[in-house]
Protein backbone atom coordinates (compact mmCIF):
# COMPACT_ATOMS: atom_id res chain seq x y z
CA UNK A 1 0.00 0.00 0.00
CA UNK A 2 1.26 3.81 -1.26
CA UNK A 3 1.17 6.10 1.60
CA UNK A 4 0.88 9.52 0.30
CA UNK A 5 1.10 11.95 2.57
CA UNK A 6 -0.50 15.24 2.41
CA UNK A 7 3.00 16.75 2.82
CA UNK A 8 4.10 15.52 -0.99
CA UNK A 9 6.94 17.71 -2.54
CA UNK A 10 5.41 17.52 -6.14
CA UNK A 11 4.32 20.95 -7.09
CA UNK A 12 0.87 19.73 -7.85
CA UNK A 13 0.08 18.65 -4.81
CA UNK A 14 2.80 20.24 -2.37
CA UNK A 15 1.70 22.05 0.55
CA UNK A 16 0.51 25.65 0.05
CA UNK A 17 3.38 27.74 1.05
CA UNK A 18 1.83 30.87 2.99
CA UNK A 19 1.83 34.49 1.43
CA UNK A 20 -0.21 36.98 -0.63
CA UNK A 21 -1.00 35.97 -4.13
CA UNK A 22 -0.16 39.33 -6.37
CA UNK A 23 -4.00 40.43 -6.92
CA UNK A 24 -4.55 40.50 -3.29
CA UNK A 25 -1.44 42.87 -2.84
CA UNK A 26 -2.66 44.49 -5.92
CA UNK A 27 -6.00 44.98 -4.09
CA UNK A 28 -4.69 46.48 -1.59
CA UNK A 29 -2.64 49.13 -3.16
CA UNK A 30 -6.12 49.83 -5.01
CA UNK A 31 -7.81 50.53 -1.81
CA UNK A 32 -5.15 52.48 -0.11
CA UNK A 33 -4.38 54.59 -3.27
CA UNK A 34 -8.17 55.59 -2.54
CA UNK A 35 -7.63 56.14 0.48
CA UNK A 36 -4.61 58.28 0.05
CA UNK A 37 -6.79 60.49 -2.44
CA UNK A 38 -9.57 61.16 -0.18
CA UNK A 39 -7.96 61.94 2.99
CA UNK A 40 -5.15 63.97 1.41
CA UNK A 41 -6.77 66.93 -0.11
CA UNK A 42 -9.15 67.18 3.39
CA UNK A 43 -5.70 67.32 5.34
CA UNK A 44 -4.28 70.21 3.17
CA UNK A 45 -7.58 72.18 3.54
CA UNK A 46 -7.13 71.31 7.56
CA UNK A 47 -3.44 72.14 8.37
CA UNK A 48 -4.72 75.48 5.81
CA UNK A 49 -7.12 76.66 7.49
CA UNK A 50 -4.96 76.17 11.32
CA UNK A 51 -2.37 78.48 9.72
CA UNK A 52 -4.22 81.29 9.15
CA UNK A 53 -4.27 81.76 12.49
CA UNK A 54 -0.81 82.99 11.76
CA UNK A 55 -2.31 85.71 9.82
CA UNK A 56 -4.99 87.37 11.65
CA UNK A 57 -2.68 86.88 15.39
CA UNK A 58 0.27 88.97 12.88
CA UNK A 59 -2.90 91.51 12.00
CA UNK A 60 -4.13 91.83 15.21
CA UNK A 61 -1.01 92.74 16.87
CA UNK A 62 0.41 94.92 14.43
CA UNK A 63 -3.27 96.89 14.16
CA UNK A 64 -2.58 96.94 18.29
CA UNK A 65 1.03 98.52 17.71
CA UNK A 66 0.17 101.25 15.40
CA UNK A 67 -2.78 102.51 17.80
CA UNK A 68 -0.28 102.91 20.31
CA UNK A 69 2.05 104.77 18.07
CA UNK A 70 -0.86 107.13 17.23
CA UNK A 71 -1.73 107.49 20.54
CA UNK A 72 2.22 109.22 20.82
CA UNK A 73 3.18 110.49 17.40
CA UNK A 74 -0.60 111.69 16.54
CA UNK A 75 -0.44 109.72 12.88
CA UNK A 76 -0.12 105.79 11.91
CA UNK A 77 3.75 104.61 11.55
CA UNK A 78 4.82 103.92 7.86
CA UNK A 79 7.64 101.85 8.92
CA UNK A 80 7.92 98.44 10.51
CA UNK A 81 10.87 99.52 13.17
CA UNK A 82 8.37 102.45 14.55
CA UNK A 83 5.86 99.45 15.33
CA UNK A 84 8.77 97.49 16.87
CA UNK A 85 9.62 95.10 14.01
CA UNK A 86 12.73 94.78 12.10
CA UNK A 87 13.58 96.14 8.26
CA UNK A 88 13.54 99.04 6.84
CA UNK A 89 10.41 98.85 4.48
CA UNK A 90 7.19 96.55 4.34
CA UNK A 91 6.08 93.63 3.61
CA UNK A 92 7.94 91.81 5.91
CA UNK A 93 7.26 87.66 7.23
CA UNK A 94 6.29 88.68 10.82
CA UNK A 95 4.12 85.53 10.95
CA UNK A 96 5.65 83.03 13.24
CA UNK A 97 6.49 80.54 10.47
CA UNK A 98 6.47 82.64 7.24
CA UNK A 99 3.49 81.32 5.50
CA UNK A 100 2.21 85.01 5.54
CA UNK A 101 3.74 88.35 4.40
CA UNK A 102 2.66 91.50 6.01
CA UNK A 103 2.27 95.05 4.62
CA UNK A 104 0.77 98.02 6.02
CA UNK A 105 -0.21 101.46 4.05
CA UNK A 106 -0.29 104.13 5.95
CA UNK A 107 -0.98 107.08 3.98
CA UNK A 108 0.79 110.09 5.43
CA UNK A 109 -0.72 113.17 5.75
CA UNK A 110 -4.53 111.91 6.13
CA UNK A 111 -7.00 113.51 7.22
CA UNK A 112 -7.98 111.38 9.89
CA UNK A 113 -5.11 109.33 10.07
CA UNK A 114 -5.46 105.96 8.49
CA UNK A 115 -4.24 102.17 7.83
CA UNK A 116 -4.62 99.01 6.44
CA UNK A 117 -2.48 95.84 7.58
CA UNK A 118 -2.54 93.66 4.74
CA UNK A 119 -1.59 89.64 4.69
CA UNK A 120 -0.68 87.53 1.74
CA UNK A 121 -0.04 83.87 1.88
CA UNK A 122 2.89 83.04 0.54
CA UNK A 123 5.45 79.25 0.40
CA UNK A 124 3.32 76.47 1.26
CA UNK A 125 0.15 78.39 2.50
CA UNK A 126 0.10 80.37 -1.01
CA UNK A 127 -2.43 77.70 -2.36
CA UNK A 128 -5.16 78.54 0.21
CA UNK A 129 -7.50 80.27 -2.48
CA UNK A 130 -10.57 80.52 -0.10
CA UNK A 131 -8.46 83.37 1.80
CA UNK A 132 -5.99 84.85 -0.17
CA UNK A 133 -6.07 88.07 1.76
CA UNK A 134 -6.71 89.06 5.28
CA UNK A 135 -7.01 92.96 6.01
CA UNK A 136 -7.62 95.30 8.75
CA UNK A 137 -7.84 98.45 8.90
CA UNK A 138 -8.09 101.46 11.17
CA UNK A 139 -11.37 101.21 12.93
CA UNK A 140 -10.99 97.38 13.44
CA UNK A 141 -12.63 96.22 10.07
CA UNK A 142 -11.57 92.90 9.40
CA UNK A 143 -11.95 91.56 5.94
CA UNK A 144 -10.79 88.87 3.30
CA UNK A 145 -10.83 87.90 0.10
CA UNK A 146 -10.64 84.81 -1.87
CA UNK A 147 -8.28 84.17 -5.02
CA UNK A 148 -10.84 85.86 -6.91
CA UNK A 149 -11.11 88.94 -5.10
CA UNK A 150 -15.13 87.67 -3.85
CA UNK A 151 -15.28 88.50 0.04
CA UNK A 152 -14.84 85.49 2.26
CA UNK A 153 -14.51 87.48 5.49
CA UNK A 154 -17.22 85.31 7.63
CA UNK A 155 -15.37 82.28 6.65
CA UNK A 156 -11.79 83.55 7.02
CA UNK A 157 -12.15 85.26 10.35
CA UNK A 158 -15.42 83.62 11.87
CA UNK A 159 -13.21 80.43 12.31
Amino acid sequence: MTNRSSFSSSRMGGPRIGGFTLVELMITVVILAIIVAIALPSYQAQTQKARRTDARNALLDIAGREERFLSVSNAYSQLPSDVGYGGAAWPQNVTPNSYYSVSVVAPAGANPPSFTVTATPIGVQAGDTTCATFTVNQIGQQTAQNAGGIDTSTTCWGQ
